[in-house]
């Protein structure tokens, strides 16, 4: 992948409805910067930190934070499709931010430079 292409994903990343406000905030600093070193490793860093491990998306998914968010028959089904995630194998959240988030730390190394 080239860093023309690592900005078009980033891009995406942005528009990803599940993508939190840091971390578009970051995308966009290393979008308007991509050479700037200092802002690819804040970039990356807060990815690293955002991407969702399969556990971590379990255990959000059935808490009572869920419920508040999503409402109970929201947080049911949520914590149904995260388990089923999981018992197949799933490493990580499978949300637009996290999927595309994984995409783009597999090409971290372009970034970092």
């Amino acid at each position: 992948m080239t860093k023309e292409n690592l900005i078009a994903t980033a891009k995406e990343l942005i528009a990803a409805p599940s993508c939190c406000m840091t971390l578009k905030e970051k995308a966009q600093s290393w979008i308007n910067s991509p050479d700037d070193k200092t802002i690819a490793k804040e970039f990356i860093a807060e990815l690293e930190k955002d991407v969702t491990g399969i556990d971590d998306l379990v255990a959000f998914a059935n808490s009572p934070q869920a419920v508040q968010i999503f409402g109970e028959d929201g947080a049911k089904n949520f914590a149904a499709h995260a388990n089923e995630l999981k018992a197949n194998g799933a490493k990580y959240c499978d949300c637009a931010a996290c999927t595309i988030g994984l995409k783009i730390l597999e090409n971290k190394e372009i970034i970092l430079g």
